[in-house]
């Protein structure tokens, strides 16, 4: 008779022994209830240890259990050994981790209400590390605080900057001369010392993770320095949301100008196109573009969750709003405020028909501007036509391919030299570190190797006036973004009166060089080829239909005028301010 002699396991009762009696149940099922009785208790000891004498255990199966039913008993007790540690350990560094957040989150609310106390009042800050720069997204910027101010008297407002070696006076005189913009009142600065933690260089690999890790950093001490009311991040730092948000205790927002990674960034690692952000040994390697993929995947993932802490998302395009819904998930807090650009700068500036003897096309562009006068307020006499571009100096803008496309436009134009003298390419830009400052030399380099350095300017860091200047006397305004977000240069080109020509893709494709009243306001490209094809095709319009273009391109901007952009950027966040003020 099967029978089951278990000395050390005194849990084990008569009941059960019954039950395993041969004489009860077939064979069988007595190994079978064998094994879903001993589990439990095997696991408190082992069914084959031996006493230091070399003798079996006091428990032993004689003949109940077969052999496999064994191994897996002993294999259970083995994963519970490592297991149930593991489990405990886990727990309790769970618990102490929510009490050290909830310790920290105290803490900072504490804070937070001993500055209202001594503020008298809520406060609104602005994540922007780059502030001092001179870009689109800085324009956002100080329109949303001068917006802010005016609408709302009682608020104070505070900018976190990176920015070194400048003072906030220094800071608000060169907005006041990039972008035209002065502040009512006052606004506090919070200067950040760790701004290295998120440029793209201190992470040649992992570009992403490592920029998003380190802005969780820079946002923590920006939160630790000073806790507001109201949290907006005007730069795109999604990972700092989460921060202030559960920690801090504020009410978020954001204003999305491009989102850290999307749908057409993956398409290019699938397809394995060569990019500034995918490198050619991985694009010619199918299987680092799949673990590239697979990071681009996991990382969207963490993006979506973090984007979707916020409680207003704004938006600056058709397109971005697109990839923002399909990863933050959050389209009842999502809304498009297009940005403010600069347009009645250039509202004022009458488009007059050019000459026609001075422009007879692009075949005798060698020789106009014989004699005769310019149109008015086009500025000084042109001794050809120029090309502006107007665009920070970072690798996504692309400005090779302005360069390569300039130089297959010489190449069409022949060898002649009154032709080729009489076209230039000025790029206009801000530089906001050394990494920029680099690329630009990069650039002189690579207009000395194609042979077109006597006909390419650059301008860095210019004042409002003399960009308006450029706009104002150039024929072409030259993009070649691939998905620009928005493309507030393009706007601003085609205010001044010049002929866009952009990158078909993106925020110019989708909102601005669109028909307007059914007329044609711009040009599309998208390679080297086309784009000189484009220059071309311009170069040889009438001036009458240039003329035509150029005032449908200026009534359409109305769409993006600092005016619009505040209003609608007043109505997304008045939700929070209000709760603010109340």
């Amino acid at each position: 008779m099967d029978h089951l002699i278990c000395r050390s396991l005194p849990l084990l009762t008569s009941a059960p022994l019954k039950l395993l009696d041969s004489a009860a149940l077939p064979a069988r099922q007595t190994s079978t209830l064998s094994f879903f009785f001993l589990l439990p208790m095997v696991a408190i000891q082992d069914l084959s240890t031996s006493d230091p004498s070399g003798e079996p255990d006091r428990c032993v199966v004689e003949k109940g259990l077969p052999h496999v039913t064994l191994m897996l008993l002993r294999k259970f007790r083995l994963m519970w050994s490592l297991v149930a540690p593991c489990a405990v350990l886990s727990l309790l560094l769970t618990l102490t981790l929510l009490l050290v957040l909830l310790g920290l989150r105290l803490w900072l609310q504490g804070r937070r209400k001993a500055r209202w106390a001594r503020d008298g009042g809520p406060s609104v800050a602005f994540f922007h590390p780059y502030c001092n720069a001179g870009g689109g997204g800085e324009r956002v910027l100080w329109c949303s605080l001068r917006a802010l101010m005016n609408r709302y008297p009682g608020v104070s407002f505070v900018v976190y900057t990176g920015d070194q070696g400048v003072t906030g006076e220094q800071i608000l005189e060169g907005a006041q001369q990039r972008f035209n913009i002065t502040l009512p009142r006052p606004v506090a600065f919070v200067f950040l010392r760790r701004r290295s933690v998120v440029e793209a260089s201190s992470y040649p690999h992992f570009t992403l993770l490592g920029q998003s890790a380190g802005s969780m950093f820079l946002g923590w001490e920006a939160l630790t320095a000073f806790v507001p009311d109201l949290y907006v991040d005007s730069m795109g730092y999604a990972f700092t949301l989460p921060i202030f948000r559960y920690l801090g205790g504020c009410k978020v927002a954001s204003y999305v100008h491009y989102p850290t990674v999307s749908t057409d960034m993956l398409s290019v690692v699938r397809e394995r196109n060569p990019r500034f952000n995918n490198a050619d040994f991985i694009s010619r390697n199918p299987l680092l573009s799949t673990v590239k993929v697979v990071y681009y995947c996991c990382f969207a993932l963490l993006y979506g969750l973090a984007g979707s802490c916020s409680d207003v998302v704004m938006v600056n395009s058709t397109w971005t709003l697109g990839h923002i819904l399909a990863l933050w998930r959050s389209p009842s807090r999502t809304s498009i405020v297009y940005p403010p650009c600069d347009v009645r700068a250039f509202l004022d500036i009458p488009l007059e028909e050019e000459d026609e003897e001075d422009v007879e096309g692009w075949e005798e562009l060698g020789q106009e501007l014989g004699s005769g006068e310019e149109e008015a307020g086009r500025g000084e006499d042109k001794k050809g036509h120029t090309i502006v571009s107007v665009g920070q100096f970072r690798p996504e803008k692309d400005h090779q391919l302005q360069i390569k496309a300039f130089r297959k436009l010489l190449e069409r134009k022949g060898e002649e030299p009154v032709g080729r003298e009489s076209l230039q390419l000025v790029l206009v830009g801000g530089c906001r570190n050394q990494e920029d400052e680099e690329r630009v030399q990069m650039l002189r380099g690579l207009c000395q190797e194609l042979g077109v350095a006597d006909c390419v300017k650059f301008k860095l860091n210019i004042p409002f006036e003399e960009l308006k200047r450029e706009l104002v006397n150039a024929t072409i305004g030259l993009h070649t973004m691939w998905n620009e977000h928005f493309g507030i240069g393009v706007v601003e080109c085609m205010a001044a009166g010049t002929i866009v020509l952009a990158h078909k893709s993106g925020g110019p494709k989708l909102d601005i060089v669109v028909p307007y009243n059914d007329r044609q306001t711009g040009f599309l490209a998208d390679s080297e080829d086309s784009y000189a094809a484009a220059m071309e095709t311009i170069l040889a319009l009438s001036p009458a239909a240039r003329l035509e273009i150029r005032r449908a391109a200026r009534e359409s901007v109305s769409r993006f005028s600092d005016q619009e952009f505040e209003a609608c950027f007043l109505a997304a966040t008045e939700s929070l301010m209000s709760q603010l003020t109340l």
